[in-house]
């Protein structure tokens, strides 16, 4: 077996299948690790053919060779980075005529490429047919129609990367203007840009800043400035779009040629399908969908399902009554010294605490959220959420990407805050974080929070109104406050399809597995934290300090533990609230401030550490600042209000 792997990389625009090819590609043989020199994620696996040895990596999604995000970026530096020895260019069937201009710039840049037509199958019940034979006569490189649905092509795709041969691929002229610019520039460059010389060019024209941060050091970049002035002289618009609009025209040429469409009775299924398509995205119809989905996806089914029913019985029926019993009976019928038995099974037992939290209070709650947001995600559901709320958004100087990441804060603000990156603007991204920070309760949070109200619609409706404010409120001032402007919104919307079994349970699987692989280690330094502080004395010291602040918004003294706890983690937090609900220590008018003070309330450790990483210390510890005011703030509002409408 040869020793050197040979090096696959899968490029594509969001929401095409690539991380599904990367999948089958590589099966179990996946590993997750930050780009070098950034925190962007990138997937790595392998599978051998033969004899012979592939490494193929999984890259963020990418519309161009010029990045919009950090995300993009990352995918642009591994392309002129890493050498690969085959890209392969995953695009949806469905919309070729808007994808293939990528694959003409990936062409351009003399980069190894498979075209892979996915999500065919879908094309075809649309009644679109696509010459792949011709394609690839056209283009110059090997096109493979795959579908991971109907495991059409896929065996052809591995085999067209095992088998592939480096071709001189077709060149596609622009207009005779631009084609003498570029061959002008491509005569002067001497640099190193990792890009073949005419996409280098053509990055210039189109104003890419890396390229031209590198340009720029050119001795000869007074002549490449000039050319490029000269070109962009008496232009309507930008040479960018000047660019964009000459290679959308040779596209054009080339889907005229290789797409048709049969004419066709559609199935019943597919025409429900595209109604729901778009009445899910139109504001009018949307909204009300939307609010169905919140009722029965997370009320129901994570709250009062997942936070109550599975809660309620692996806690108060399995662990208190069986297994807690059983620990204790061991732990101290082997261990002989007190204070083992009581960090192992006390009040703060890494066991009775630590483990039980994280096992019968929290992953219950957890896994249902991930469950209900794996059949959104796999349906199709989350692009139209986005641009359902994208003329709400720009209020907070956001577009409607912005509804990815604040959604998945809803399953685990750490994971969120990362996500934020795929925004477009350092403005949009603060912005952003600072609303998963304060207004967004993670999934556990969140079930135990409606578990502990479910009980009352009354204070369920004064929780989500007071939610529903502070996040409109304080993202509409913020917008104001940060300087810039939002960007454009854009986004592919794939069409609305049932949920596929299989994926729903792999991808809540393996989110639940690395959840809980997260949490637990966190539950147990935590259990140990809070032992070694009431051994100490410690900890009593800071809940006297913290209980006069409980006073203050109504609250009794014992949930000034449940917000020191908050602070290891919000869900450790909501589950110390949990106990107290469930030991009968707090009115309904408690439980309502006590539920907005820490739904507000600081973010835990972990996401406090990504924000310093994502955001900056400085940037990380002033946002913090501004939550613990606005935290105990609200729940001194409410509790004040609550107490003139009751009495």
């Amino acid at each position: 077996m040869q020793d050197t792997a040979v090096k696959v990389v899968l490029v594509g625009s969001p929401n095409v299948g690539k991380s599904a090819i990367f999948n089958y590609l590589t099966g179990s043989y996946v590993a997750v690790s930050n780009y070098p020199g950034t925190t962007v994620d990138i997937s790595t696996g392998h599978f051998k053919q033969g004899r012979q040895r592939f490494e193929v990596i999984d890259t963020p999604g990418i519309y161009s060779l010029i990045p919009l995000t950090d995300e993009e970026n990352v995918t642009r530096l591994l392309l002129t980075r890493q050498v690969p020895d085959v890209v392969i260019h995953v695009v949806d069937a469905k919309n070729l005529r808007r994808m293939l201009n990528m694959t003409i710039q990936l062409i351009d840049a003399g980069l190894p490429v498979i075209l892979t037509l996915n999500i065919i199958d879908e094309a075809q019940s649309m009644g679109m047919l696509i010459d792949a034979k011709l394609l690839e006569k056209m283009l110059g490189i090997p096109v493979i129609a795959t579908s991971v649905v109907t495991k059409t092509g896929l065996e052809s795709l591995k085999s067209a990367v095992s088998q592939y041969k480096r071709v001189k691929p077709s060149v596609f002229k622009l207009s005779d203007e631009i084609e003498q610019s570029v061959t002008k520039i491509s005569g002067q460059l001497t640099g190193t840009y990792g890009l073949s010389k005419r996409i280098t060019a053509l990055l210039l024209l189109q104003g890419d800043t890396r390229t031209l941060s590198i340009a720029q050091t050119e001795e000869v970049w007074p002549e490449i400035a000039a050319t490029l002035d000269q070109l962009a002289a008496g232009k309507k618009n930008s040479l960018d779009a000047f660019v964009a609009t000459e290679r959308q025209v040779v596209v054009d040429k080339i889907i005229v040629k290789v797409v048709r469409y049969a004419s066709f009775e559609k199935h019943q299924l597919k025409t429900l399908a595209g109604w729901l398509g778009k009445v899910t995205r139109e504001p009018l119809t949307g909204v009300p969908i939307l609010c169905l989905v919140v009722y029965y996806g997370l009320y129901q089914f994570v709250g009062k399902f997942g936070a109550g029913y599975l809660v309620d019985y692996i806690n108060n029926s399995v662990f208190v009554p069986i297994i807690n019993p059983v620990a204790e009976g061991l732990t101290n019928a082997l261990i002989p010294w007190e204070w083992l038995r009581s960090l192992l099974v006390g009040e703060y037992g890494i066991f009775t605490m630590g483990f039980r939290y994280a096992t019968a209070i929290i992953l219950p709650i957890v896994g249902t959220f991930f469950f209900a947001f794996a059949i959104l995600e796999d349906t199709g559901y989350l692009p139209r959420l986005a641009m359902l709320v994208d003329l709400v958004f720009r209020y907070f100087g956001l577009n409607g990407r912005a509804v990815i990441p604040l959604t998945l804060g809803l399953g685990c603000g750490t994971m969120a805050v990362m996500v934020t990156r795929t925004l477009e603007s350092r403005r949009e991204r603060l912005l952003a974080t600072f609303l998963l920070s304060l207004t967004i309760p993670c999934s556990a949070q969140l079930g135990v929070v409606l578990a502990l109200l479910s009980h009352s619609a009354a204070a369920v409706a004064i929780w989500s109104f007071y939610m529903v404010t502070i996040f409109v409120s304080v993202g509409w001032l913020s917008a104001r406050f940060i300087p810039g402007h939002r960007s454009a919104f854009y986004m592919e919307i794939p069409p609305l399809r049932l949920p596929m079994a299989g994926n729903v349970i792999k991808k809540a699987y393996t989110r639940m597995a690395w959840y809980f692989m997260e949490i637990l280690p966190v539950f147990i330094v935590t259990s140990i934290v809070l032992w070694a502080g009431d051994r100490s004395g410690i900890l009593d010291t800071m809940i006297r300090y913290v209980e006069p602040v409980m006073g203050i918004i109504g609250l009794p003294p014992e949930t000034a533990q449940a917000f020191l706890l908050g602070f290891f983690r919000r869900d450790y937090g909501a589950a110390g609230l949990y106990d107290l609900a469930v030991a009968g220590k707090l009115t309904d008018a408690q439980l309502v401030v006590a539920a907005v003070g820490l739904t507000l309330f600081v973010p835990c450790v972990a996401q406090f550490a990504v924000m310093v990483k994502e955001r900056g210390l400085i940037t990380a510890w002033a946002m913090v600042v501004l939550i613990i005011m606005i935290a105990f703030g609200s729940a001194a509002l409410v509790h004040n209000c609550l107490n003139l409408i009751l009495f």
